[in-house]
């Protein structure tokens, strides 16, 4: 059964250093880091996490994650409100440790096209019988005020942890998060695959102790 817990990617652990991140390019092993610079940085992760799932505005068609070189924190991902990329910033200049943050947060074409597609991806896959479990809002109506309908989704997003986020971009689908299994992942792919208006779907779902890398 899926863990409800908080989960946010943390991208760049393993490249903190420049070094690091040179040896890499080089196909070679990275340095190991200093006991001492690993708990730095590794306090600055989950200092940052903690933050960025708390941001209000942050929800299920968001996907933010974060790099940290020495005591610089770089933003990554995609928000589908501009006011979700300004927050992000604020409160990771906050965190202890933290003296610089590179804000590299794509903000989502504002479209009515792209919003109408979220609310069909999220209905086929947070409605699918197999994949309801995940739904925080299971038996709520999507929209339930005229205006939510009024608005969009994307203004007013369904509320709650969902595991999976859905990314919409000029009819262009991205999956992310995480699921139990193999069979959760490919249903949630069939499921946004199967809406029309979406051109393409790139599941990039994880699976917690899966090997397997998602598909690019």
């Amino acid at each position: 059964m899926f863990k409800r817990c908080k989960w946010l990617p943390v991208v760049a652990i393993a490249a903190i250093t420049a070094t690091a991140q040179d040896a890499r390019k080089q196909d070679a092993p990275a340095p190991e880091l200093p006991k001492a610079d690993y708990d730095r940085v590794l306090k600055i992760a989950r200092g940052v996490q903690k933050e960025l799932v708390r941001i209000p505005q942050y929800g299920v068609f968001d996907d933010l994650r974060f790099g940290i070189k020495g005591s610089t924190v770089i933003l990554r991902g995609y928000a589908s409100r501009p006011i979700l990329k300004s927050s992000a910033e604020q409160v990771t200049g906050k965190v202890p440790g933290v003296t610089e943050v590179v804000n590299q947060i794509e903000v989502l074409p504002l479209s009515p096209n792209d919003d109408n597609i979220r609310t069909r991806v999220y209905i086929a896959v947070y409605g699918n019988t197999v994949l309801q479990r995940y739904n925080p809002n299971r038996g709520s109506p999507v929209f339930g005020t005229l205006a939510q309908r009024a608005g969009g989704i994307t203004n007013d997003p369904p509320i709650g942890f969902h595991p999976i986020h859905i990314i919409v971009k000029n009819g262009n689908v991205t999956l992310t998060g995480v699921v139990d299994n193999e069979m959760d992942r490919s249903i949630a792919e069939i499921q946004a695959n199967a809406v029309p208006g979406v051109f393409a779907v790139t599941n990039n779902l994880e699976i917690p102790n899966d090997k397997k890398k998602p598909s690019k």
